[in-house]
């Protein structure tokens, strides 16, 4: 008990203190803890301090101090020691992850308070999952010893989903364009298996900023969002979320000019590198690029410390921003060092190549900060701080990166389907960063009812240290397929290279050995150019080739079409059986309408075979699957060979195809993830030049274009893609084989 406010004497001395209860506590602790010392002449309120010490220092579940004459008599009765932590109830949040939340901690004396923080804590985080209803209680099992387990017996309650996220305000884009932007998104049809569908208030200020970034990179430069609104349903099992935005009015470029401060940097050789032209809608991206262009080229230029600052002048009559770009010196400060903390795993060089800047540089802030983001692009770690401070003198910078590194390995299982191969069942290990290198390598097995495929491949992204990436591909591939009266076998070794060669374009340099066997089935079902093609056994090639390629799909000056350019051929002839030229061309040019709800795509792609020595194969030359010419069998067009019962497909030296393509919303509920479109295809297979053709029937030797017509129906599933294809060839030839119905999925689990 507390001492008694009504006390005889205000004084109290005492020549003894007894102390009774404690066992694990010793007396002069106690006596130090009080503030009380023997012979001390204390008052009726030093002893209560006395008793408030004790009862506040979480060492004692009762605390009671009793003056008997001359002898100070303290009670104590110690807090148990926290044996056990334990979960009960818990199935959405494991074990060990609450384990890492509750500061509670076994061995240590039970803290109540702790207790109930701890729950606080865990409550915290299942409404971070959307389970706002969660109760978590503490409870304490007494053992023997004064000991306790803790006991959290966790509630967890119903998912509280978003029901409807809406827009006010919005005039340009429609609620189902900006509901795509967001990270949060609306139940669905499968909700359970979903989980950005729950109200997480921390996840508001991202969604924010992805709306703010979605609109300024699309010229409208005044927008905001003035309030987020979330609202409970009456049954308090979802939310109604709405953003009030303003969007403003789309600016363009004005004026866009290069001016220069600097003695020696002539402002008009600099001009000539700036990309952003007048009438372009304004975007802080496309800013960001010229500035770097410019700087580079001051440093290949030799002239350090130059710095560009953008002047952004605003003209409201023609909604156009002037830009100018501002070449100045900034200060004369170095790089000292670059410090990484943080990375247990990858190694320093791998974050190191990541700047452009090494220890002894001149220091630019904006390539820093771009060295940031490549390490965060990197996606080897969960978070990457990179920041810079003062080194050892002003003139001194050192780079602090700090990383906290993620799992980047996974294990895949995965099924799929298609009425071309059939179920299959894939199995495949990727690692991203492999022994902390940054490499990547991927195994993979892969088995449908016509096809199997083994693979490896391999990635060395930083070839001693350059934007040099070294692949290496090692592939066996064997097929059993309806759509031929032969099976194949197929191994394949291509080493290659690929760097780039300007700022949309890479150049892939390769090397390919390659040998292909067609394996006989039934005798009887060839026709005399397959069974020619048989009997020629197992024949390999060699070759060295290449691939441009230019995509302007993500890095174009405007965000909503975007162009992709591949262009590689093969030259065969470097030992083996065959001597070849194989050339591919393709052509993809995409473009969003109609504020950005449907999608436009045409494509352009060609082949061309100049065989030189060897056997002019089927399995050599060109064949057309549905993934390039839609509405046919694969092999469906192009030569057939007559003489056998199969009619097999003979492939062609040349071919063309052109396919056009609109993709669109239907109208349903926007998380569904159901949405259709229309396609059109026109295709040509032609040409059996040096092919022996000795005793055999053939018809289509000569090709024509086919035309077909189609509908598709895009199914996004939380087990993976989905899609229909319907069709209907407007033009084809009698022994064309069509296929009016494709259905395809692919998943991982």
């Amino acid at each position: 008990m507390a001492p008694a406010t009504d006390a005889v004497a205000q004084e109290y001395r005492f020549n003894s203190v007894v102390i009774d209860g404690n066992e694990r506590i010793g007396d002069a602790s106690i006596l130090r803890r009080a503030g009380i010392r023997r012979g001390q002449v204390v008052s009726g309120g030093q002893l209560n301090d006395a008793y408030q010490n004790l009862q506040n220092s979480g060492l004692f579940e009762t605390v009671a101090i009793e003056p008997q004459g001359g002898t100070l008599v303290i009670r104590v009765t110690e807090l148990p020691t926290l044996n056990r932590v334990r979960f009960e109830g818990n199935r959405r949040i494991k074990d060990d992850r609450l384990e890492q939340l509750v500061q509670s901690t076994e061995r240590r004396v039970f803290n109540p308070a702790q207790a109930e923080a701890d729950a606080a804590l865990i409550a915290e985080a299942y409404a971070n999952e959307g389970r706002i209803a969660a109760r978590v209680n503490p409870k304490i099992i007494r053992r023997d010893q004064n000991r306790v387990d803790l006991v959290f017996e966790i509630f967890e309650g119903d998912n509280v989903e978003i029901e409807r996220l809406s827009f006010v305000g919005n005039r340009v884009y429609s609620d189902r364009r900006l509901r795509r932007v967001l990270g949060t998104k609306q139940a669905g049809l499968f909700r359970r298996l979903v989980r950005r569908d729950t109200f997480v208030e921390d996840r508001v200020a991202i969604d924010r900023q992805l709306l703010s970034d979605f609109y300024v990179s699309r010229g409208y430069v005044d927008f905001r969002t003035q309030a987020v609104n979330a609202e409970l349903t009456q049954e308090r099992d979802g939310y109604f979320v709405q953003f009030n935005i303003v969007e403003g009015q789309q600016f363009k470029f004005g004026a866009v000019t290069v001016e220069s401060d600097m003695p020696g940097v002539e402002s008009e050789a600099y001009q000539k590198i700036v990309k952003v032209r007048p009438g372009v809608v304004y975007s802080p991206t496309l800013v960001e690029r010229d500035i770097s262009r410019l700087e580079r080229q001051g440093v290949r230029d030799g002239i350090d410390f130059m710095r560009v600052e953008p002047v952004i002048s605003r003209n409201d009559r023609d909604l156009t921003l002037d830009v100018t770009y501002r070449i100045t010196r900034g200060p004369r400060v170095f790089v000292e060092r670059i410090d990484i903390e943080g990375n247990t795993s990858t190694l320093d060089r791998v974050i190191r190549r990541q700047f452009d800047s090494v220890e002894g540089d001149p220091f630019n802030p904006r390539e820093i900060r771009e060295s940031a983001e490549r390490i965060r692009a990197l996606d080897y770690f969960e978070t990457a701080e990179v920041n810079a401070r003062e080194g050892s003198s002003g003139e001194q910078v050192v780079v602090d990166v700090d990383v906290v590194e993620k799992p980047t390995g996974a294990l895949n299982f995965g099924g799929s389907f298609s009425n071309n191969d059939g179920i299959g069942v894939a199995v495949s290990f990727s690692e991203t960063n492999f022994l902390g290198r940054g490499q990547q390598l991927t195994l993979q097995i892969s088995t449908a009812e016509e096809a199997t495929r083994y693979g490896i491949n391999f990635v060395e992204p930083a070839l001693l240290g350059r934007d040099l990436a070294l692949g290496l591909n090692l592939d066996y591939a064997e097929t059993n397929s309806t759509f031929s009266s032969f099976d194949t076998e197929r191994f394949i070794f291509r080493p290659s290279l690929t760097f780039p060669v300007s700022e949309n374009g890479r150049l892939a340099l390769r090397y390919t050995a390659e040998a292909i066997e067609m394996v006989e089935r039934d005798p009887s079902e060839n026709g005399a150019v397959v069974q020619n093609d048989i009997d020629v056994g197992r024949q390999t090639s060699s070759s060295i080739g290449y691939q441009y390629t230019y995509d302007t799909r993500l890095t174009g000056l405007d965000p909503t079409r975007g162009v992709l350019f591949q262009f590689s051929q093969d030259f065969a002839g470097l030992g083996g059986d065959s001597e070849y030229i194989k050339t591919v061309a393709k052509v993809v040019g995409e473009r969003k309408i109609f504020n950005e709800d449907v999608t436009l795509r045409a494509t352009l792609e060609g082949g061309a075979l100049s065989w030189q020595s060897g056997t002019n194969r089927v399995v050599d030359r060109f064949i057309l699957g549905p993934q390039i010419m839609r509405g046919f069998e694969p092999g469906g067009i192009g030569p057939r060979d007559v003489g056998g019962t199969t009619d097999d497909p003979l492939g062609g030296n040349l071919y063309a195809v052109a396919r056009f393509e609109a993709e669109f919303p239907l109208g349903l509920p926007e998380e569904y993830g159901i949405s259709g479109g229309l396609f059109y295809d026109v295709g040509n297979l032609w040409d059996l030049s040096d092919v022996n053709l000795a005793g055999g029937t053939i018809v289509g030797e000569s090709g024509s274009f086919r035309h077909v017509i189609g509908i598709s129906v895009f199914w996004d599933t939380p087990v993976g893609p989905l899609q229909f294809n319907v069709s209907k060839a407007l033009k084809s030839e009698t022994f064309d084989k069509e296929q009016s119905f494709e259905i395809t999925l692919r998943t991982t689990f």
